[in-house]
């Protein structure tokens, strides 16, 4: 996994800082240089750059990172992101909640091969529940107000997901595995590419018993069992050399049980319900290059459909269903003026018109409204001195339902290639327009406020990376800052803006140790304060968090051990109990979770794997009295030819 100036958090703030330090190669070591790639990234500008040119604390999770730690859910790596939290309702299927540097989960924009997918109808944020890591190539989480150039949604930050795209002569890989909780999973994709084209179609089927949503102290021993069948393709065509399309559909199908109820205290217990769900998503994109690729135009075309039935005691209690339209269109222009500075400069300009649509469905009673949004932002990026990048961007969203809003965003970076030393800072706004319930409401008991404004952000970032021992050793450090302001809660039967702001703010530390060829070690730590507009902590933000990976790639390449360890600090939570009882603050316990993942490579078609999840048998809640899987173990073997 490659990060760059981020966070993680720790059993005390050093941990992994210490762990690596301790590991670290002696100046004779060193000698044998190694060299840390500088991969392109996409996300902090929507456009191709350097990680090291990007202002922006950005990680890059790839596809070995993925494959070595055998993550199964895509949620399951976040946890390892500086500044990231995730939250689980329960066990496999149960909600998923990601939270960026103390931002609200909806203030998390999630894209899937460029496509938004967060729900209109599920107050505007993404379900990771059901986002499998099958052909995933890389994950890109951008962190900090990013409305310039994604809009609403991007308040805390972006999770960009690129799936693998076919390449070379036709290719076949297969897995199966199977293991605790009666877990069986099974998935198998073909690619192929050429000069002119690529392929590539996949499909996943997972099942599991799962455990008990509810804790199981508290009286609930039945399982809530959980299905997804996830299928995608990726099709991409050159016609002629300046000119191509990309298409790409994405289909999953679901089905969960869960328990809901509670009793008098707001503890969970044993209940009758389950949901059938599906998503689907698809774009259709053209790229146009012209004057020697000086002048980029891309043409885009993108839906999202979320649907969701939901039963209790075999009757179907609601369906709600959010759907997402978005026509876009982004021109770049480079050009170069060498005898200035040697000044390389990048002008985007795009458009966007966006509707989105929620249908929530309670019987007699529920709602169904949309509105549109339409936008333009523009970005001017500056490379001077071949060390030093600059950006500045601007964006207006003219909305049919509320004001106007207008955010900015300004980005440095600064690379000393002599000393290894890189510093990097950032300021920016963001907005996140209300949703469709918090404007119109759905039923009598929440009329929803049509007079709500969108709510607003302002963040900073500066931090410092420095690689030492010929770059076996590199160390990273940032400060940030964020205020949000007319923050959205609900009050009796509506909602309202609040006076006042909230506000997170703390440090993202990483380290990252190449110990020998094949021998690498990884630790972050984030502290992240938070405070609502009463000076509370506010909720599912831990002060501290923090990760440590260690993977050990031998013999030639054919076997691989990954071991892992998540440290996740006590956070604050809401115990809510039937009304007339009044909902009161909880504390949940910090946590840690190790697990071990090893593969080998018996042929070059023939490979077997097994991992231990939770292998300390750790007991813990994300979210007050929901369970938490225990000590798992899991093997499976593939096929590649």
């Amino acid at each position: 996994m490659r990060r760059l100036f981020c966070g993680g958090g720790a059993v005390s703030a050093a941990v992994p800082l210490a762990l690596l330090l301790a590991f670290s190669p002696s100046p004779a070591q060193a000698q044998e240089e190694t060299t840390i790639l500088d991969p392109l990234v996409v996300t902090a500008t929507r456009t191709e750059r350097p990680l090291s040119t990007v202002g922006s604390s950005l990680t890059v999770i790839t596809a070995e990172d993925l494959e070595n730690r055998q993550t199964t859910y895509v949620a399951d790596i976040l946890r390892e992101v500086p500044g990231v939290a995730v939250n689980r309702m329960g066990g496999p299927g149960g909600l998923t909640e990601v939270r960026i540097r103390g931002a609200e989960n909806n203030h998390t924009l999630v894209l899937i091969d460029g496509i938004e997918v967060n729900n209109p109808a599920g107050e505007s944020f993404f379900d990771f529940a059901h986002l499998l890591a099958e052909d995933i190539e890389r994950i890109e989480v951008l962190r900090g107000p990013q409305s310039v150039l994604y809009g609403s949604e991007a308040v805390g930050g972006v999770v960009n997901i690129i799936t693998k795209r076919g390449q070379d002569r036709p290719r076949f890989s297969g897995s199966i595995e199977g293991g605790s909780f009666r877990t069986g999973k099974a998935n198998a994709s073909l690619s192929t590419g050429g000069e002119r084209y690529d392929f590539l179609v996949s499909a996943t089927h997972l099942r599991t018993d799962g455990i008990s949503t509810a804790k199981h102290p508290r009286g609930d021993t039945d399982s809530d069992e959980y299905e997804n069948t996830t299928a995608f393709a990726k099709l991409g065509v050159s016609p002629i050399g300046n000119l191509r399309f990309d298409f790409t559909a994405r289909f999953t199908d679901y089905k969960q049980d869960y328990d809901s109820d509670a009793d008098s205290k707001g503890r969970l217990i044993e209940s009758d319900y389950h949901s059938r769900g599906s998503q689907a998503f698809g774009r259709a994109q053209a790229t146009l290059d012209l004057f020697d690729g000086h002048w980029q135009q891309q043409f885009g075309a993108s839906f999202s459909r979320l649907k969701a039935k939901n039963y209790a005691g075999g009757s179907r209690s609601s369906t709600t269903t959010g759907k997402r339209t978005k026509f876009d269109y982004q021109s770049d222009v480079h050009f170069k003026t060498p005898k200035i500075a040697g000044a390389q400069h990048l002008m985007t300009l795009g458009l966007e018109h966006e509707v989105e649509d929620a249908d929530l469905d309670y019987g007699s009673i529920g709602l169904k409204r949309d509105f549109t949004t339409r936008s333009i932002f523009g970005q001017y990026q500056l490379d001077l001195f071949e060390r030093l990048s600059l950006s500045a961007g601007f964006r207006q969203d003219l909305n049919n339902e509320f004001k106007n809003a207008q955010t900015y965003r300004l980005t440095a970076a600064y690379s000393l290639v002599e000393t290894g030393t890189r510093l990097h800072a950032a300021y920016g706004t963001g907005v996140k327009n209300p949703t469709l319930s918090e404007l119109y409401g759905f039923d009598a008991t929440y009329q929803g406020n049509a007079d709500l404004k969108p709510e607003k952000s302002r963040g900073w970032e500066v931090g410092v990376g420095q690689t030492l021992f010929g770059e076996r050793l590199s160390l990273e450090a940032t400060y940030f800052d964020q205020k949000i302001e007319d923050l959205i809660v609900g009050a009796g039967n509506t909602s309202i803006n609040i006076d006042g702001y909230s506000r997170s703010r703390g440090v993202e530390l990483i380290s990252t140790l190449s110990l020998a060829d094949g021998l690498t070690l990884s630790g972050s730590y984030t502290y992240n304060h938070t405070k609502d507009a009463d000076g509370d902590r506010l909720l599912r933000r831990p002060l501290h968090k923090a990760s440590v990976n260690v993977n050990y790639r031998f013999l030639e390449d054919r076997a691989n051990l990954n071991l892992s360890y998540l440290y996740n600090g006590s956070q604050q939570d809401v115990a809510w109990p039937p009304w007339p009882n009044p909902m009161r603050v909880v504390t949940l316990h910090s946590y840690n979770l190790v697990s071990l993942a090893g593969s080998y490579q018996v042929t070059d078609n023939f490979e077997v794997f097994g991992r231990v999840e939770n292998a300390l048998n750790d007991s813990y809640e994300e979210i007050y009295s929901y369970n938490t899987p225990g000590r798992a173990a899991y093997a499976g073997l593939r096929i590649r030819f």
